[in-house]
């Protein structure tokens, strides 16, 4: 009896002293940091999924890229590892990605309408100027007073590509970069679009990039949309504009974005020779 558990104390001491070295190994794997933001314009609580750059320092400048649909679920992930990948290989700047976590996008994204049956479908719809307002006076203020800042983009896809139409077009001030994919602009029967030109003339000519994008297999009035919208603008005047374009040929609205984040990155930062 004495031998068999002088063996099961052997036993058990060198199981512990396994899982302890196994322990002693590990450690977490970080990318960035969860922040949350008391919103008291959306009277809510916002996640904040932020990458930083592998050599971050608090005391040098970033640009900074602001990512709708940034939950971790959703687009923060694999948008981040593409900005890791044209820092290394291209010849982008580290740059700090912020993603936003949902909530309620069609809420956020969309403004008003009078149609019923978009009313029926989207029932919390129409309020993206108090999401804008949110990431005008809250959001922005809050990450420029915890990080240095340089040059602002904003990605947005879908019913975030609408919404980063609407900044465009309302607030352009707000970034310098606009990556618009796959923007839902058949909303409202395409008020925003039809507002487009007028919207355009009372903006000021500052510098800015615009990439706009579409896939050959959405749908047909996403196509003419997205080609619609690039007209307007580089019909606009401003000469301190660059607008792209692009359509993504083998792509839907579902495989879009990631592909057409790097063509339109390649735009920005082409690729550089080693040294």
């Amino acid at each position: 009896m004495i031998k068999k558990l002088l063996i099961f104390c052997s036993l058990l001491f060198a199981f512990q002293s396994l899982v302890f070295a196994q322990s002693e190994n590990l450690k977490p794997l970080t990318i960035g940091e969860i922040r949350t933001l008391k919103s008291e314009i959306l009277n809510e609580e916002r996640i904040l999924n932020i990458y930083l750059p592998q050599n971050f320092d608090k005391t040098k400048s970033y640009p900074i890229i602001y990512l709708l649909d940034g939950s971790m679920n959703e687009d923060f992930i694999h948008v981040t590892g593409l900005i890791q990948f044209f820092n290394q290989m291209y010849s982008m700047p580290e740059t700090i990605v912020v993603g936003i976590a949902n909530i309620d996008r069609k809420k956020d994204f969309t403004f008003h309408t009078d149609l019923k049956d978009l009313q029926k479908d989207y029932p919390t719809t129409g309020h993206s100027d108090k999401f804008i307002s949110f990431l005008e006076k809250e959001l922005k203020p809050y990450i420029e007073s915890h990080f240095k800042t340089t040059d602002k983009y904003l990605f947005g896809q879908s019913l975030g590509g609408l919404l980063a139409t609407e900044i465009l077009l309302k607030k352009p001030e707000m970034f310098n970069n606009y990556f618009i994919i796959s923007s839902s602009l058949w909303w409202d029967d395409e008020s925003l679009l039809k507002q487009a030109p007028q919207l355009l003339a009372k903006i000021t000519d500052t510098k800015k990039f615009i990439y706009v994008s579409v896939g050959k297999g959405e749908h047909k009035v996403m196509v003419k949309d997205a080609q619609d919208l690039y007209d307007i603008l580089k019909n606009s005047n401003k000469k301190n504009w660059t607008v792209e374009y692009k359509m993504m040929e083998t792509d839907n609205h579902a495989t879009i974005l990631h592909r057409s984040l790097y063509e339109g990155l390649v735009k920005l930062f082409p690729y550089q020779e080693p040294k």
